[in-house]
């Protein structure tokens, strides 16, 4: 386990580092009478695990999406994939960090991947903008699709980000419309598009690179128009009053996975390693690869006009509303 722990967790945690403290002891000093006190402490570890992580609200689930360790973009490319080249800018302004966009194989097939990218250091957040892309971070995302629409190959597109960034060079450069750009081209891209929200997932800066022909969604994300403490402050304002009800507006907006399952939002929950993705690499990137491989194989002999007919249909059916007659 590492150094960060959420609240929740604490209890499991003491009990965790219990156990590997009985365990050096015993090795240190021969002492195998521990043998089965360890054994009897692991099976009360596994049970507490079971327990807290299948009874997780909402809000806790938002707080496994962000936890410090969580596998992100490059983690899940190097698990999953070979040969990855990563491509550069948007060849207009500038290189963006918070994007990150390449050709490589998966199962051998070539394909393009681009993704939403955090750091895990101040040192790396600052270069990485804490995965929230700019303008110039849509604009490549959508030159490389256009290039993968070139030669034929399909898009994978990983999502992890707490949202657009909203600083005035990003406004002044036109965030909005290189998100609303890349949503119309996105829906009339003719090569198979598959999304995967693999930790957070918050308004436009998610759609930016977020329309497909499949939705996947990884177990402990979340994927909302807006985070719960923005929710909370618009609503309660007040600093203390927001914090303490952030929790609530977390159930209000039904953002994790088996919510949008439900409502149509997303079309297939990734399982997670129990206690979520930083607790296991190889074991998410292998779950994550089965189901991208598997849904990238349903769409490979789709032709091109259907793909756009049946992407646009997906999403013109998402939400509720009414026409009203002049007459």
């Amino acid at each position: 386990m590492n150094g960060t722990v959420l609240d929740f967790e604490k209890p499991l945690v003491e009990l965790e580092r219990q156990i590997e403290d009985m365990r050096n002891f015993a090795v240190t000093e021969n002492f195998e009478a521990l043998t089965e006190e360890i054994r009897r402490l692991e099976r009360k570890a596994e049970r507490l695990r079971r327990e807290i992580y299948s009874n997780l609200t909402r809000w806790q689930r938002v707080q496994i999406a962000r936890h410090l360790q969580r596998p992100h973009t490059l983690d899940y490319i190097e698990l999953m994939m070979s040969e990855f080249f990563e491509l550069s800018g948007d060849r207009a302004f500038k290189d963006d960090k918070a994007v990150v966009a390449g050709l490589a194989r998966l199962d051998g097939e070539p394909l393009m991947v681009i993704g939403h990218q955090k750091g895990r250091n101040t040192k790396e957040n600052l270069m990485r903008n804490w995965g929230m892309a700019n303008p110039d971070g849509y604009r490549k995302a959508l030159r490389m699709m256009k290039l993968a629409e070139k030669f034929r190959m399909p898009v994978l597109s990983l999502i992890d980000t707490p949202g657009a960034y909203p600083g005035q060079g990003a406004e002044e450069r036109g965030q909005a419309e290189a998100i609303a750009r890349n949503i119309f081209e996105m829906g009339r891209l003719r090569v198979p598009i598959v999304v995967v929200i693999i930790g957070e997932g918050a308004s436009g800066g998610a759609l930016g690179i977020g329309v497909g022909d499949r939705i996947l969604m990884m177990e402990n994300a979340w994927y909302s128009v807006i985070n719960p403490e923005r929710c909370s402050t618009i609503l309660w304002k007040e600093k203390d009053k927001a914090a303490a009800r952030t929790p609530d507006c977390a159930e209000a907006l039904q953002l994790i996975a088996p919510d949008l399952l439900r409502l149509g939002v997303i079309d297939r929950i990734i399982p997670e390693p129990v206690g979520g993705a930083h607790r296991d690499y190889q074991a998410s990137a292998n779950a994550l690869k089965a189901c991208v491989v598997e849904v990238f194989n349903e769409l490979r002999d789709i032709p091109p006009q259907a793909l756009i007919d049946a992407r646009l249909e997906k999403f013109g059916q998402m939400g509720v509303f009414e026409e009203i007659s002049d007459e």
